[in-house]
């Protein structure tokens, strides 16, 4: 459930309210001045921290899609944002971005077994997979460890993974779920979740296991939603 603060169409952003449920408190209410979107801008223009600009010019990404520009000022920043975008988009890059910027400083003394700092939620193995590439494109340069978790294969390699520390999990809902009852994995120590395809989640019936989920992580940490479609 979202409360907007405000809309900008096509490359849609909403500050949110609440996310999933009620947060502490409501994003603070402020505009930013956007760049004309016919104008190209730069990941370094948008305050991205210098190694993961580097990251990204390494794999030829030096402008910023529609998407990173209207929603990394405020993801940097911090707050909870709802983003919606279409495939291609450029929307995981958009909360890559923040998610490994957030915890990229001195990650290695902060790990700890079983409890990851970042975590993103999303409908399929398929995608989980490549979100996972897409963050460890970033992290890996900042010594940031990530991990996924899905069902359909042996949860042996995801037990092992989380046993030896990890700072972000990307997981899709059912076999986090899973490993959470098992007590594997604890969430209290989660920063910053990102919800993707939250649409896709909910036509699949994992509503009910996400709320769940994000009922086990910190009140305080920071809200990411992404998906394709926000008004239904």
């Amino acid at each position: 459930a979202v409360n907007s603060l405000y809309r900008r169409d096509g490359s849609s952003v909403t500050r949110c309210v609440r996310l999933v449920r009620p947060v502490r408190r409501p994003p603070r209410a402020h505009h930013l001045r956007k760049p004309t979107h016919n104008m190209p801008v730069s990941f370094a223009d948008l305050g991205v921290p210098v190694p993961l600009v580097e990251a990204l010019a390494a794999e030829g990404k030096i402008e910023a899609f529609p998407i990173q520009r209207d929603t990394l000022g405020d993801t940097l920043a911090g707050r909870d944002v709802l983003g919606r975008g279409r495939t291609g988009s450029g929307k995981t890059i958009a909360f890559a971005i923040p998610l490994v910027a957030r915890l990229a400083g001195d990650a290695s003394s902060k790990r700890r077994p079983g409890r990851p700092r970042g975590l993103v939620l999303a409908p399929t193995r398929e995608l989980v997979t490549q979100i996972a590439n897409v963050i460890e494109m970033l992290g890996e340069p900042v010594g940031i460890r990530t991990t996924t978790i899905f069902g359909g294969v042996s949860q042996k390699r995801q037990e092992d993974a989380l046993s030896r520390g990890v700072d972000i999990v990307v997981a899709a809902p059912g076999r986090l779920d899973d490993l959470m009852k098992q007590g594997i994995v604890d969430l209290g120590s989660v920063e910053i979740t990102v919800l993707d395809e939250a649409d896709h989640m909910a036509d699949l019936g994992f509503l009910p296991v996400v709320t769940r989920i994000m009922d086990k992580t910190p009140q305080r940490g920071q809200r990411l939603l992404f998906s394709a479609t926000l008004d239904n």
